[in-house]
């Protein structure tokens, strides 16, 4: 049989795998951060007939340029935003890979801050973009000042932050990414796909969009919408960054029934977003709880929670995998992260983690 090792594979992808997490048939998975919440009904339907619209013209190739879901994506985002500044791909990991393509590629470099989502240096990898591992402080934070001196150091042609950071769930100051713009020689790419759960009176990097004609903020309807399967994601940003991803974006690139399932959940946001104060509540609970029991958790804005088990994750890990719960073990030393789900599955999480830790 024929492996890889046969095949002229490029050399920096020997030995590499797939990103992914796990996925495993137990009762509890919160280890992909989806929306636990299915659809609504309605909004089902509402989907499916706009689906149904669809079939007749599937001859046809769709809008390339996606103009009537930019138009709504703008209208979502607020801002004074318009259809020029928005563009729209499969997931946001395709809209930062078309960044990477045109702003980055051989030759030049991309820094991020680890520990960060953990995707941004694969991408670079398959752009052929030199990747560059920066680092956060204690806590997991990331001051100005840090931010900076490691921009200066290593001018990087393209800087990824992550606002609320996946994997530790904090949101950024604003002031880091004003002092990144302008320190940056290149593009500065905001990373917003956990947004909509951040904590009341945490800012967007939106607002800085206005006379940043370098800062792209890129956000997914994966998470808050409840729309992982639809895989859509989009980016804000000055017009003429528009302009330079549809230099490299594949040709109709966005399926007519992706675009179209997208309006319907998009014209149908309210009841979509209706979960998102749920899950918060959720988030803030398990963060109280496991601080109850004496363990390290990090800050979140986000619908998941990074905590300390005090010891070995992979063993912790494995045994809630044994007892049903599956959650992420995105590799940091002696931590684990889990989505924010139903108050069930919070339940099962706080009761099998107490067993899994009293019996190490």
């Amino acid at each position: 049989m024929t492996s890889l090792e046969d095949l002229p594979l490029r050399p920096e992808l020997r030995g590499r795998s797939p990103y992914g997490a796990p996925q495993l048939d137990v009762p509890v998975r919160l280890n992909t951060n989806e929306n636990s919440y299915p659809v609504p009904e309605t909004v089902v339907d509402a989907i499916g007939k706009a689906l149904h619209a669809e079939l007749a013209d599937l001859n046809r190739y769709p809008d390339r340029d996606a103009l009537a879901l930019r138009a709504d994506l703008a209208d979502y985002l607020g801002h004074d935003l318009g259809t020029a500044n928005l563009w729209a791909a499969n997931g946001s990991n395709e809209i930062q890979q078309q960044l990477l393509q045109a702003f980055g590629g051989p030759g030049r470099t991309a820094l991020g801050f680890t520990p960060a989502y953990s995707m941004h240096p694969l991408l670079a990898l398959g752009t052929g973009t030199t990747w560059v591992d920066g680092r956060r402080g204690a806590e997991f934070g990331l001051t100005a000042a840090d931010a900076v001196a490691q921009v200066e150091a290593h001018r990087p042609d393209v800087v990824l932050l992550c606002s609320p950071n996946n994997p530790t769930g904090t949101a950024l100051d604003p002031a880091v990414v004003t002092a990144v713009l302008a320190a940056a020689p290149g593009m500065v790419v905001v990373d917003e796909a956990y947004a909509e759960f951040a904590r009341p009176g945490t800012p967007t990097a939106l607002s800085l969009l206005p006379g940043h004609p370098r800062l792209v903020v890129t956000r997914t309807m994966s998470k808050a919408f409840g729309f992982a399967g639809g895989r859509l994601g989009y980016l804000a940003a000055d017009p003429a960054v528009v302009d330079a991803v549809q230099l490299v974006r594949l040709p109709y690139h966005l399926s007519a029934l992706t675009q179209a399932a997208a309006r319907a959940a998009l014209a149908h946001r309210d009841a979509l977003l209706a979960t998102v104060d749920a899950i918060k509540a959720q988030r803030d609970r398990i963060v109280t709880a496991l601080r109850e029991r004496g363990l390290r958790v990090a800050e979140s804005d986000a619908n998941f929670v990074l905590f300390e088990v005090g010891g070995d994750q992979g063993v912790v890990w494995r045994a809630l995998v044994d007892r049903g719960v599956l959650v992420r073990d995105v590799g940091l030393p002696g931590w684990l992260r889990v989505t924010a789900g139903t108050p069930a599955e919070t339940d099962a999480f706080l009761t099998e983690l107490t067993i899994v830790l009293e019996s190490l």
